[in-house]
């Protein structure tokens, strides 16, 4: 009986082909998107980001949305209370690039410098930031509940009466320093008190600024300001999923132009380009990444020397830290 060993033999030969073609594919991707090939950029440094200026740090283990991060506080190195000003001097005077200080509407319409949803954490006050006036809340002493003892102690209660500052306050002390603004409030009544401050501004500052927060609020801000960099969870989602079907092309979206965004260092490793590429590309595009600890949750800073030698090799992108006056020198050393 005769077979038909030809048609059979054709199999094979495509499997070879379809084999050689994958690969020469994979190599090409690979090339393209290759950390390793591109290597660091000569030139360039990471930028440091302090988080609230130079803050008290605490144990993130079981730090939930309920934690008063106050009372779990490392025994204080430092005499700052974050969102102050002298704080924030502190940060620039130790070699920060940019400073995040979080921002709530007062009763009366101030732009006031605070953290948290409540005043029972921190100070000797009750209610909300919206709930006082600027000068009810003047008087409140911002480092009362700072204990890093279980409340046996409290090392910076009387430090802080007097210490929480305004938006205004901060640009004035801080001139020409790169700012970020962390709208606390997904409010548009917020979103529009930052956005005619920013009116206030003069182009050469307005260029310093960046603004975060919740996706409503943030969407206002752009609105009036799109000179202005921005971001949100909605703006950084969207930036990385567009990334994640363009990116091994080097094309980088329109959604991931002049922005920031903040990532977990767990996840850098999934983006195309990953570090010292995806890092040039986005610097291309007027975007800053900002990278902060683990997975990014409830503010994990690059804040110990350990944490610092766990970057990548030759990280050249932003740097999240509540310690710039310990990362600083060592990045330094380090590049």
């Amino acid at each position: 009986m005769l077979t038909d060993p030809p048609r059979a033999r054709r199999w094979p030969r495509r499997a070879a082909v379809v084999l050689a073609v994958a690969l020469v594919v994979t190599a090409g991707l690979y090339l393209r998107n290759s950390s390793t090939i591109a290597g660091p950029e000569t030139g360039q440094r990471p930028f440091l980001l302090a988080h609230r200026g130079i803050a008290q740090t605490f144990d993130l283990a079981g730090v939930t949305g309920d934690t008063c991060t106050a009372r779990i506080i490392h025994p204080p190195q430092v005499p700052y209370l974050e969102n102050t000003l002298p704080s924030l001097r502190a940060a620039f005077d130790a070699g920060a690039d940019q400073a995040e200080i979080d921002v709530q509407l007062t009763r009366d319409g101030h732009l006031a410098v605070f953290h948290d949803a409540t005043l029972e954490c921190r100070t000797d006050g009750t209610g909300t930031v919206g709930g006082h006036t600027l000068d009810e809340l003047r008087r409140l002493d911002v480092g009362y509940g700072y204990t890093a003892d279980g409340g046996a102690t409290f090392p910076l209660r009387g430090t802080g009466v007097g210490l929480l500052p305004t938006v205004p306050e901060v640009f004035a002390a801080l001139p020409g320093r790169a700012l970020k603004l962390d709208l606390k409030r997904d409010d548009p009544a917020d979103a529009d008190a930052v956005a005619d401050f920013l009116a206030t501004l003069p182009a050469d500052r307005l260029a310093t600024v960046t603004v975060t927060g919740g996706d409503t609020a943030i969407a206002t801000v752009q609105r009036r300001f799109p000179q202005v960099r921005v971001s949100s969870r909605a703006i950084i989602k969207d930036c990385l999923l567009d990334y994640a079907a363009v990116g091994w092309t080097g094309h980088v979206p329109d959604s991931c132009r002049h922005r920031e965004l903040i990532l977990p260092a767990r996840y850098g490793r999934w983006l195309w380009g990953w570090p010292n590429l995806f890092i040039a590309r986005m610097r291309a595009a007027d975007t800053r990444v900002v990278l902060v600890r683990g997975d990014g949750g409830w503010s994990a800073g690059f804040d110990t020397p350990a944490d610092v030698a766990s970057l990548p090799d030759g990280y050249t992108g932003g740097i999240w830290t509540n310690r710039v006056d310990v990362i600083a020198p060592l990045v330094a050393e380090d590049r």
